[in-house]
């Protein structure tokens, strides 16, 4: 009995890991720049905005790690079972994939930026360098397992946190513009327009994706969640049978290891470390613009930002601020090609060579990298389109989890798919609001 109260907890540590993967495309390049820009144009006035995507983030990803637990399979793969027109389908995956690709190109030129920053390496050869490092990343996935895969994402997201938060504890904010920037209101259609990529950079469709894709990795076959082996199987088994008895046979799988609901219950835990990693961080980012870059000239660039930092908060910070940058390319581009093939895979049953599909998503980056276009701009419009594709995936995922014959026993309660059809809304609404202040404005 005394082992037994010993092991338990440590068997719950042992089931965290693919929230805090997938809770790195919190903090990917676009997040730092959408942040960055918005402490320095507008102070504290976007507080709100950081906040609520962050309360929002955390429902949808505890959404779409539930389908994958509860299902053994992704939401590119249930949905990829479920739209029975081809044309229908494809034309889902196309809008998905060029999301995914949106992704991919602020990772890249965010990691490509970082390399530039630290080392003086030209733009394009830091996209090149950026993406290879995503293919030895991947490669880990793939021939290590899951579990070995989450060691070194979570081994850089330490490192992005340490990077953004430092300046914080250096340079404290106002409490009283922090305090005031929890007021929801907008300043003008440059706010609206910040907020949009706020949100895209927070509630990221292809984050959406991955967790579905991740969990389904580590409990797929919940009789080995420590290495997430036998997945591929479960999965392709579950493909051929009815929503009702995919979930029972869901609920065999984890009797031979955990419960369903204890899968459920670390996954919760799971998921509030994430985001309380990933939001603390994000509003970092925006305090310290706000306290420290606001009127400088120049710091709507990532370039300027860094040489804002550095200067106001000295060359240690700086330093730290561009190693941060660097783990956050080359962390989330690795989780944005993963979701990517899982999109690919799910919706199309296609599976391609790594080499060769990481090769097509990186043409666009370095595209824009050889150029010459302003990489900080790139990054805050590709989070623009992030916050579009949003919909895409957040209203289907709220559809499936609260349906019984997908989830049985462990779909939706009523006021969490109330939840999630509000915070559908409110994303549509505000990109709606937002086209309409770009037409007229």
């Amino acid at each position: 009995m005394p082992r037994r109260g010993i092991r338990v907890p440590w068997t719950g540590l042992s089931l965290l890991g693919p929230a805090l993967v997938a809770g790195v495309a919190y903090l990917d390049p676009g997040n730092v720049a959408s942040n960055m820009t918005a402490g320095a144009r507008y102070g504290y006035l976007l507080v709100w905005v950081v906040l609520a995507g962050n309360v929002m983030a955390w429902l949808i990803q505890y959404l779409s790690a539930k389908l994958g637990v509860v299902t053994g399979r992704s939401l590119p793969e249930v949905l990829g079972t479920r739209i029975r027109n081809p044309w229908a389908r494809r034309a889902y995956w196309l809008q998905a994939e060029l999301v995914a690709m949106a992704t991919d190109i602020a990772e890249v030129l965010g990691g490509a930026v970082a390399l530039n920053l630290l080392f003086g390496i030209p733009l394009l050869l830091g996209g090149v360098i950026t993406g290879t490092v995503s293919i030895v990343l991947l490669a880990v996935h793939s021939r290590r397992g899951a579990r070995h895969f989450e060691f070194v994402i979570i081994g850089l997201m330490a490192l992005i946190v340490v990077g953004f938060v430092a300046g914080l504890v250096v340079a404290p904010p106002d409490p009283a513009g922090v305090v005031g920037g929890m007021l929801p209101r907008f300043a003008d259609s440059g706010s609206v327009l910040l907020a949009a990529s706020i949100l895209g950079a927070t509630i990221m469709p292809h984050a959406i994706y991955a967790h579905s894709a991740l969990a389904r990795d580590r409990f797929g076959a919940a009789g080995d969640a420590s290495t997430g082996s036998g997945t591929r199987a479960v999965s392709s088994a579950t493909q051929a049978v009815s929503p009702v008895t995919q979930d029972a046979g869901s609920a065999m799988r984890a009797r031979a290891g955990h419960s369903i609901r204890t899968l459920l219950t670390a996954t919760r835990w799971d998921v509030t470390i994430a985001m309380l990693i990933a939001g603390s961080a994000n509003l970092a980012i925006l305090l310290v613009a706000a306290a420290n870059l606001a009127g400088v000239e120049g710091t709507d660039s990532l370039e300027g930002a860094h040489a804002a930092i550095t200067a106001n908060l000295g060359p240690l910070i700086g330093t730290l601020f561009a190693v941060g940058l660097l783990a956050s390319g080359l962390a989330s581009t690795s989780v944005g090609a993963y979701a990517g093939a899982e999109i690919m895979h799910g919706l199309l049953t296609v599976r391609i060579p790594l080499l060769a599909r990481r090769l097509v998503t990186l043409i666009p980056a370095l595209v824009i990298l050889g150029v010459g276009f302003d990489p900080t701009l790139a990054l805050v419009l590709s989070q623009v389109v992030l916050s579009f594709g949003i919909p895409f995936a957040l209203i289907p995922l709220v559809a499936l989890t609260a349906q019984r014959r997908t989830l049985g026993e462990h779909a939706n309660r009523r006021l969490t798919t109330l939840l999630g059809i509000l915070f559908s809304m409110l994303i549509i609404v505000l990109n709606a609001v937002l086209l309409w202040l770009v037409a007229t404005g």
